[in-house]
């Protein structure tokens, strides 16, 4: 299946980096969030990308031309660097489409623009750019398959360590919780959808909201519940949460390396 990633937009809440490079670039560990997710895809056997480029397009252009599999994967340096052998592959069989989709597109934009790099795919799958997890993507699939949905993305709990607060007429607290003690889901992305989403899908519409709310009045769009590990990158908190997840060697989203760890 073709993977459609979004990876156009502004970054707003991440300034501290998105000021310079777009929220798909920014690091974790050496390589960016965006090669992380691609890898997780990857896993699964999906390994033909479409890039919708928008903000600093061009700097996700260049880092595939000027890609080094060397930064990610163990080497033998020979010939005083004339000569390098690599000893395993990240990207080797990848095939990657980047297409321009626009500065200030919505995602349902962005997907009708790369709507002619989708013929002939009865169904795709498609993402934010801004998360990873560990959720078993082939189920997920084999799921939307079962059930003949027009769409379905990840349901997962909210991250959110907000108070719940409830208050009586005069102002007067009666109950002070925390909001993980609460059942709230969110669309955690990781979409699968089949083409028939273009049927619903009109220009400017945003993805989740018109072409969703028909599907959901069809009874053809479903959510995939995973309470695993799910953690967008929302915010520089975000970032730093990654950061010290990967220095620890506590990657729960490298599905590829637990499956290479397993015992055979």
């Amino acid at each position: 299946m073709k993977v459609v990633l979004f990876c156009g937009g502004l970054g707003t809440r991440l300034r501290e980096h998105s000021d310079t490079i777009p929220k798909p670039l920014v690091n974790i560990g050496y390589r960016p969030l965006l090669w992380h997710l691609m890898r997780y895809y990857a896993h699964f056997g999906h390994r033909d990308f479409i890039l919708c480029l928008g903000y600093r397009g061009d700097m996700i252009r260049e880092y595939f031309l000027k890609y080094n599999e060397a930064m990610s994967n163990d080497f033998t340096w020979r010939d005083g660097g004339r000569r390098i052998e690599l000893h395993s592959h990240d990207a080797q069989d990848w095939n990657v489409t980047f297409v321009d989709t626009g500065l200030h597109s919505n995602i349902g934009q962005r997907l009708l623009r790369v709507r002619p790099y989708l013929e002939g795919e009865a169904d795709f799958l498609a993402n934010y750019s801004d998360g990873l997890s560990n959720a078993p993507l082939d189920q997920m699939v084999a799921d939307f398959r079962a059930k003949q949905a027009v769409a379905s993305f990840v349901s997962v709990k909210s991250p959110q360590s907000f108070h719940t607060v409830t208050a009586g007429p005069d102002g007067t607290v009666t109950a002070l919780g925390a909001l993980h003690d609460v059942e709230v889901r969110i669309n955690g992305g990781f979409f699968v959808l089949r083409r028939d989403i273009f049927d619903v899908l009109h220009e400017g519409e945003e993805l989740v909201e018109q072409p969703f709310g028909r599907l959901i009045t069809q009874r053809r769009l479903i959510a995939f519940p995973w309470d695993g590990f799910w953690q967008c990158m929302d915010t520089f908190k975000d970032k730093i949460t990654y950061e010290r997840m990967e220095a620890k060697g506590d990657s729960p989203w490298k599905v590829w390396q637990a499956a290479s760890a397993a015992p055979r």
